[in-house]
């Protein structure tokens, strides 16, 4: 049986910091009522207003029931509003409300703060290296990629630099 050193397997790690993270924004997060999911709700919705509840659901990758429990969850704090689709009666687009928005702030802020203290020691190249290939990495792995290859990508990025 080979022998595995669980801390260099890239899956390993990546649970180990991705847990590691969570915990300590968690932690840190308490106090402001508000779970990781619907941080990350609010934060999606607050670079796409106007989306649909299925559109969001697509967008953060997580099922449409668990879209709607969160999104009422979120109304009921007053912290998203639906409002009706004037072209579908059937559908409704979600937007952050007043309330929000310094909640919002706040919680961004938490996670810079924890986002530096992960990355210190390490230089601005060495982050925006870091970004990039894990950007790579879970193009590589998602659905949406595609046929579309790292080196496309990758390029398609160099391209976008040099506009």
């Amino acid at each position: 049986m080979a022998e595995y050193a669980l801390d260099q397997l890239l899956g390993f790690l990546v649970n180990d910091v991705s847990r590691l993270m969570r915990t300590r924004f968690d932690s840190r997060a308490r106090d402001l009522e508000l779970t990781r999911p619907q941080w990350r709700v609010l934060v999606f919705l607050s670079t796409s207003e106007g989306i649909n509840q299925s559109g969001l659901a697509d967008l953060i990758e997580v099922e449409r029931m668990s879209m709607a429990r969160m999104i009422d969850r979120l109304e009921a704090a007053d912290l998203v509003e639906r409002r009706p689709d004037a072209n579908d009666r059937r559908v409704h687009l979600l937007y952050l409300t007043e309330k929000a928005r310094p909640l919002l702030d706040e919680i961004t802020a938490l996670a810079n703060e924890l986002h530096d203290e992960a990355l210190d020691g390490l230089s601005e190249a060495d982050r925006e290296t870091l970004r990039s290939l894990l950007t790579v990495i879970k193009n590589n792995l998602s659905p949406a990629n595609g046929s579309r290859t790292a080196l496309d990508l990758l390029q398609a990025q160099a391209g976008g630099m040099n506009d």
